[in-house]
């Protein structure tokens, strides 16, 4: 199996890795980097638990070959705010948009995207969105209300999904944490 040297920008931090051909960008992020916020769940599409942003865009990073991404700019939803929680992983906490928190890095990645083409999007445009994530706990209910509540909430900062501006600072070590069980504001 041949093998071959990329580097990866993934939350802010250069990473140089060997892969082989066949290896999957979340095989490389969880498996040979460690980065645990894209999860594996399908492994073929269908689920949207793995998708992160490469170069600004959401994929799921099991339909993509770590060396496709070479030289990439990767985010996960751990590395979505230089402090704390961003605005979108807020709006997830304060509106109860997520529950066991298997699909939200998924939903974090995909939210990102569409308030960043679409600030101000319907509740039928959000579910559009949405429809490639799969969650079996929440009912959806709940996370396009949160997606509505982080798209309101960038309006009013004047920031985008993307620039961290409106982050809450309550992240350890500057990287973004999901809450503690039940935390309250």
């Amino acid at each position: 199996m041949s093998t071959h040297d990329i580097t990866l920008t993934v939350d802010g931090r250069s990473e140089e890795l060997t892969v082989e051909s066949r290896t999957l960008l979340v095989h490389a992020l969880r498996d040979e980097l460690g980065y645990t916020a894209p999860n594996v769940g399908c492994e073929s599409g269908k689920c949207g638990a793995c998708t992160v942003e490469v170069d600004g865009d959401a994929v799921k990073s099991c339909t993509v070959l770590a060396v496709q991404a070479d030289g990439s700019e990767v985010t996960t939803a751990a590395g979505l705010a230089d402090e704390g929680l961003d605005p979108v992983q807020r709006a997830f906490h304060d509106e109860h948009g997520l529950q066991c928190g298997y699909c939200t890095p998924g939903m974090l990645a995909t939210t990102h995207q569409l308030l960043d083409e679409n600030p101000d999007p319907s509740r039928a445009e959000i579910r559009k969105a949405l429809k490639g994530n799969i969650c079996r706990c929440t009912g959806y209910g709940n996370v396009v209300d949160a997606v509505e509540t982080a798209a309101e909430r960038l309006r009013e900062a004047g920031g985008d999904a993307g620039d961290g501006s409106a982050a809450s600072g309550d992240g350890p070590d500057g990287r973004a944490a999901p809450p503690e069980p039940g935390a309250e504001d």
